[in-house]
């Protein structure tokens, strides 16, 4: 049964022991960091605090030891993200390599592929984007034009990518193309590791509200590709993505975006809240501890080995409500203008995360394609 996924499922001792040195760590690196900094939680970029985490063994931790992991299991790694995600460190360089793309490279990949990527996503030093939207396709993944035609040295890819988050800071993109054809729309697809510095590429990133650049376009004009950018087997693609967005969809990430807008309102209350914010902050802390079970639920999943699909489906479409619901409640229970520039910390992390909140169920799939897969979860369609 779905339901039964969602089984409490506790930290283990052994992982919950590194919670501490993390915690040191952070008062250490980020003591002046400022909270406006902090309110881009996990799409903050910095390179040097990346391979610092990747010093102390703190990416890749679930891989192998022999490719620079320490085959720390996801509870130790869930453990490291929390502290990290709930602090506001800036963890977006070597986010999706940490995630995803190490994952799946050492779950499909060639030995050649394992040993050139691997070692240098745990050293903090080798930053991947995912490649799977594409314009007319949203969250349709099933819908994707963007094609690879096998020549007599490797492979042509020519199409579009949108919504690429970090493609112009990151040296690869793991990307899912078509290069055959398939009576089922879910067939004639597969994975590849492409190098972002090839000709024939052109990045151009997407400016937001709050005027940063995260979202990228990505275009591929007769990309040339060798033979051993394959990731996988030919035509395995779908199979390949749909694990690869469990890991993407389920995390404490999905649900902690707007924390340091928690921290600043709470400040600006005061330590003598009303009835009203009292009950309110007290109903956003009760859905934050539900749906941090609910994502340990999936990581118990995934560390047994199972494909939770559409549990992390859920964790990620209700996370997602919650941080776009907190800057909504948050003006309701303090009055205090949004400011750009020029006020304290509440209000000008309010409007930050006001302009951000409308992303929140954009990237890792949109609601109503979430909605989607969980309806098909509980045989409603």
């Amino acid at each position: 049964m779905f339901v039964e996924q969602f089984r409490y499922s506790p930290i283990p001792s052994d992982a919950q022991s590194i919670r501490s040195e993390v915690r040191d760590f952070i008062k250490e690196n980020l003591s002046h960091f400022p909270m406006q900094k902090r309110a881009d939680s996990w799409m903050g970029f910095d390179s040097e605090f990346s391979q610092k985490l990747g010093q102390r063994g703190w990416i890749g931790m679930a891989l192998p030891k022999q490719y620079g992991g320490s085959d720390s299991g996801a509870f130790t790694r869930y453990v490291v993200i929390e502290e990290l995600l709930a602090a506001g460190a800036p963890v977006s360089a070597h986010w999706f390599s940490d995630r995803q793309s190490g994952f799946q490279i050492l779950q499909y990949g060639q030995q050649s592929q394992k040993d050139a990527f691997l070692p240098a996503i745990c050293r903090g030093e080798c930053f991947f984007c995912i490649g799977m939207s594409e314009p007319g396709s949203g969250s349709d993944l099933a819908s994707i034009k963007t094609r690879a035609e096998k020549t007599a040295n490797g492979w042509v890819v020519n199409g579009q990518k949108v919504w690429t988050t970090n493609a112009h800071r990151s040296h690869y993109m793991i990307a899912l193309v078509r290069t055959g054809s398939s009576e089922s729309r879910h067939g004639g697809m597969s994975q590849f590791i492409i190098d972002l510095t090839l000709p024939g590429i052109t990045i151009r990133p997407i400016k937001d509200l709050t005027g940063s650049e995260h979202f990228n376009e990505v275009f591929f004009d007769n990309v040339e590709l060798t033979e051993d950018a394959l990731l996988g087997d030919e035509g395995n693609g779908w199979n390949q993505v749909t694990g690869e967005l469990a890991m993407e969809r389920s995390g404490p990430e999905r649900f902690l975006s707007s924390m340091t807008l928690m921290y600043t309102l709470i400040d600006a209350i005061g330590p003598t809240p009303d009835a009203f914010q009292a009950r309110e902050v007290g109903r956003i802390s009760a859905r934050l501890m539900t749906l941090r079970q609910m994502s340990l639920s999936v990581t118990q999943l995934l560390e047994n080995g199972d494909n939770p699909s559409v549990a992390a489906s859920c964790v990620k479409d209700l996370g997602s409500v919650l941080e776009q619901d907190i800057p909504e409640i948050a003006q309701q229970l303090c009055d205090m203008l949004p400011t750009s520039s020029g006020g304290g910390e509440h209000a000008l992390v309010l409007s930050h995360l006001m302009q951000q909140a409308p992303s929140f169920s954009l990237r890792g799939g949109t609601r109503e394609i979430l909605r989607g897969i969980i309806a098909r979860g509980l045989g409603l369609r």
